[in-house]
């Protein structure tokens, strides 16, 4: 089992990556299989819940702050296409708090992962050699800041990596700090030297940032994790509104055709012609229109249940994204 310590601003850095399900869901997985598990200072907990609410606020007024410059941009120097960009625009801002909800997911799912990791709490022991540290100027106190909660996040994977047998319970370290943790003389991705002797044995490892923490997980576990990665590797793109507009009118238009022609076999099989005529009258000119735009009626069923109760199930979920209630399918 790898036993993995990430810094507080690595899992601040991955949350804002769009891409950062990839190594969440990894993560999740890895540590289910029982073959990763998190060690989770509780400060490092603490420090993520207490950032989140403005970086969650900070990246999703930047979506905002994007579509209201595109705008104010095509209003002052927009030329004879002005109108039909304008018209894009509004669409794709009704993606924006869609776009919101999904840049904050990330921050969820790390949160989730950090709450059912091995929490540690610093002992009296880790609290004397960070009071030492700083005493001695070592590592983080090597710069004129409150390096504090940094010293006690090294102490704790200290304490961690000495108690273990490294050869067959490896160890690892990720932090984007470099400028508290890294060589400042050589590779940023190399611990400092007065933090070296924590990572000299082979399974103790020093990652710097998500790259890092990629790294490792590539060195640990191989096939294995890419296999994992290529199964989660995804990117979700909310739909724009005019694809969810699009694909309900056309699931309307279905389940409006078959209701149709349903009713005319009921008509028909009561034995009232003066009423299929009538309905044939009347539905006549939508039938026609829905069977040449979905290329003639072989492609508008019939449907078996499960076709049908999924075309339903399909529109009432568009719908309730466009803001109607749930188990609308009036047509």
């Amino acid at each position: 089992m790898l036993h993995l310590l990430v810094d507080t601003s690595t899992w601040l850095d991955l949350a804002k990556r769009r891409d950062g399900q990839k190594w969440i869901v990894v993560v999740r997985l890895l540590s289910l299989q029982a073959d990763l598990e998190l060690l989770v200072p509780s400060l490092v907990l603490d420090e993520f819940e207490r950032n989140r609410a403005g970086i969650e606020q900070s990246m999703t007024a930047s979506v905002s702050e994007r579509f209201r410059l595109l705008k104010r941009d095509l209003d002052t120097y927009g030329g004879a296409d002005q109108q039909d960009a304008l018209d894009l625009l509004a669409g794709l801002a009704h993606q924006v708090p869609l776009i919101g909800a999904m840049t904050t997911r990330n921050f969820d799912d790390i949160a989730d992962l950090l709450r059912a990791g091995r929490v540690m709490e610093p002992t009296d022991v880790e609290r004397g050699r960070v009071v030492q540290r700083g005493l001695d100027k070592l590592v983080p106190f090597h710069r004129p800041r409150n390096s504090v909660a940094d010293a006690l996040l090294i102490e704790l994977y200290a304490t961690a990596v000495r108690g273990a047998d490294l050869s067959v319970e490896p160890h690892a370290f990720v932090t984007s700090n470099s400028s508290d943790f890294s060589d400042p003389q050589g590779d940023k991705r190399t611990p400092h030297p007065d933090l070296a002797p924590l990572f000299c044995d082979e399974g103790s490892t020093y990652g710097l940032g998500v790259e890092g923490l990629d790294t490792i997980l590539d060195t640990h576990f191989g096939s294995s994790f890419h296999e994992l990665v290529e199964e989660s590797d995804f990117t979700e793109e909310p739909r724009r509104l005019d694809e969810i507009q699009a694909a309900e009118q056309e699931l309307a238009d279905r389940i409006w055709y078959q209701r149709s022609l349903a009713h005319e076999r009921r008509y028909q099989e009561g034995g009232d012609q003066a009423a299929v005529e009538n309905l044939r009258r009347i539905a006549g000119p939508g039938r026609r229109r829905v069977e040449k735009k979905y290329e003639g009626a072989r492609s508008l069923g019939p449907y078996d249940d499960f076709e049908w109760g999924m075309l339903n199930g399909k529109l009432s979920a568009l719908r309730w994204v466009l803001g109607s209630e749930w188990d609308f399918l009036d047509t």
